[in-house]
């Protein structure tokens, strides 16, 4: 159990998890680059502690293995995880009363304390640019601070077993902020600091603001967890840290005694700055646009604090172990959400929230001859009205029946839905509606559509292994490539407009159908580059769900409408690059190249034992 985040850095070192960068490295990409070279290569977490411009250490990777990860939280890991399903299904408790008496032990170290009025003595007052500037890709508007613990409380009920505590990212300087004194937060309005907010303004008062960076590392865990309703993160962070979560107040804002840096201020209503560009978990830019601006109050630090940073970019990242323990911690509480569902998983490799894959039940027509998604349709519409599961644009959802299914075997997963997928039927648009806001394949922020492809019943084809003879040798549409068996991107002209794309897509359609129907192959990906399409599994789900708006991306052969509903015989998927995407995000080799001093012989991360 840590009691702060040197304790854990001290116990990940002793432990061969760790190793210290001496030489100075510069905030300004190249301790990001370093960061994502490491993490590739399966390398340890990393204690910078000569940060150009600053006297605060760093450390990164913390989180870059499931297997260190867990060893951070080996003390109460299981514990945890018991409360959490006794919170999603009580009955257990009461089945069995005596084999979860540990589990008010752990309990015991949920709530919250309060200690003294005072700010903790080892802290001392700073400014915003005393704190490490961490740019990690050269179009970013500045530096941001990427893990943040960003604390509210109910401008209505207010108090900490009322507040919120989500992971924000917060823009440190660039734009327009006036240096040390504002700083840009990024959220939905959604989320539970945008209700605060939204009260807030109500009342037109000011909304008191908290970011707590580093602490104990079930403080950083927390502030990312999709919790049972009713349990707080704040009692999660005790739970996780098995040491109660340690607080004071100082001029009417809440400050985390054991946090490493505190950054208090108030966002006022309507008061809003451009923020960004930042390189997102989608793999490109996020844009500016105008976010919440918070007026800094004052800025806190330890003697001895360290920041705690990770790279966003396409993943796999950091943020994707953070995803694999939120599964494994409350996996089970989707179930007991949305009563019919199996499984659901947010594909990491296509950026977590563009594409679903899910299991569902089929109990509705048990007498019925013909197998038909039914009680699939219902449970997909459940799915895609649920919190952050909202956001997904394209939702694959079938059923068992003999076959066990896994959804995290992406590619077995896609192969099932395309072998029994009747595309007269089973496709099941919602249009002009809400999508996230780091996704710009949409019509503009916000703002997209979605897409059901609901599939059960008896397998109707045999999959191509092959290119079929029909998708070649096509005028204008080239390069066919395998990418899957069902699947094959073809290249096509770059995209101008959606007026010349349809005609494109005509013209591509009346080719393969003059050719003869490619029933072995559902789906078709037009692409801009076929042969990296095709080169991974992880490229494709990558380029073509992160490039395509279903609404105006989705096209197929001998397409019609019956009763307002689109079908076709091959769906058409075009995942070009469209004028209005945000960049994909690029390593600069300029950097690439000056950080290979830390990596050569008797630098600090000579022999460094990558996977």
């Amino acid at each position: 159990m840590y009691q702060n985040l040197e304790d854990c850095i001290v116990d990940l070192e002793k432990n061969g998890h760790l190793v210290r960068v001496k030489e100075e490295v510069d905030p300004y990409l190249e301790m990001a680059a370093i960061h994502l070279k490491v993490y590739e290569a399966g390398g340890p977490a990393l204690l910078f502690e000569n940060v150009k411009g600053s006297k605060f250490k760093a450390v990164s990777n913390l989180f870059g293995t499931i297997e260190r990860s867990k060893f951070i939280f080996r003390s109460t890991w299981d514990s945890v995880q018991t409360v959490i399903a006794l919170r999603n299904d009580p009955i257990k408790a009461l089945k069995n009363p005596f084999k979860h008496v540990k589990t008010g032990l752990a309990a015991s170290t949920a709530l919250p304390v309060k200690k003294n009025k005072n700010a903790p003595v080892t802290m001392e007052e700073i400014s915003i640019e005393d704190i490490p500037s961490i740019q990690h890709w050269p179009m970013d508007g500045g530096a941001f601070i990427t893990l943040p613990q960003v604390y509210t409380e109910d401008p209505d009920k207010p108090g900490i077993m009322n507040s919120n505590l989500g992971m924000y990212r917060v823009q440190l300087n660039g734009n327009d902020y006036e240096t040390n004194k504002e700083i840009g937060l990024h959220y939905q309005i959604h989320r539970g600091i945008g209700v605060h907010q939204a009260k807030a303004n109500k009342l037109g008062k000011p909304l008191k603001v908290s970011i707590f960076i580093g602490g104990p590392p079930a403080h950083t865990l927390s502030s990312v967890m999709p919790l049972p309703e009713g349990m707080s993160e704040m009692t999660f962070a005790g739970l996780l840290a098995g040491r109660r979560f340690r607080y004071s107040y100082i001029d009417g804002y809440c400050i985390s005694n054991d946090a490493d840096f505190v950054i208090t201020g108030e966002i006022r209503p309507n008061d809003t700055k451009p923020e960004g560009p930042f390189g997102d978990h989608l793999g490109y830019y996020s844009l500016t646009h105008s976010f919440p601006v918070m007026k800094v109050h004052k800025v806190y630090a330890k003697s001895n604090a360290i920041l705690p940073f990770t790279v966003v970019g396409r993943p796999p990242q950091e943020d994707t172990v953070f995803g694999e323990m939120i599964h494994e911690l409350t996996g089970g509480a989707v179930k007991q959400e949305l009563p019919g569902v199996k499984e659901v998983h947010a594909v990491d490799a296509a950026g977590v929230h563009p594409l679903l894959f899910a299991i569902g039940s089929e109990r509705y027509t048990p007498y019925q001859q013909v197998k038909q998604p039914t009680e699939i349709l219902t449970i997909a519409n459940k799915i895609l009205g649920t919190g952050q599961l909202s956001l997904a644009k394209f939702l694959f959802i079938t059923a068992e029946e003999d076959i066990p299914l896994n959804s995290h075997d992406e590619t077995a997963f896609l192969k099932y839905i395309l072998e029994r997928i009747d595309l007269k039927r089973d496709l099941h648009f919602y249009t002009n509606t809400t999508m996230d806001t780091l996704d710009y394949s949409g019509t503009g922020l916000n703002q997209g559509s979605k897409v059901v492809i609901a599939a059960y019943g008896d397998k109707k084809r045999e999959l191509c292994t092959d290119v079929p003879d029909g998708l070649k040798d096509i005028s204008k549409f080239g390069n066919p490539q395998l990418v899957m068996p069902g699947v094959v991107a073809i290249e096509g002209p770059e995209f101008q407009n959606y007026d010349l794309a349809q005609k494109e897509l005509k013209e591509l359609d009346d080719t393969i159908q003059a050719k003869g129907p490619v029933e072995s192959c559902p789906m078709i990906v037009l692409c801009d580059d076929s042969t990296f399409m095709s080169a991974t599994d992880k490229n494709f789900l990558w380029a073509t769900f992160t490039r395509s708006n279903p609404s105006h991306d989705i096209y197929g052969v001998n397409s019609s409408y019956e009763n307002k509903h689109w079908s076709c015989e091959t769906m058409i998927i075009d995942a070009r690059i469209k004028t209005h995407h945000a960049p994909p995000l690029v390593e600069d080799p300029g950097v690439e190249k000056q950080i290979e001093r830390v990596f050569t012989k008797g630098a600090s991360l000579e022999g460094v034992n990558f996977r």
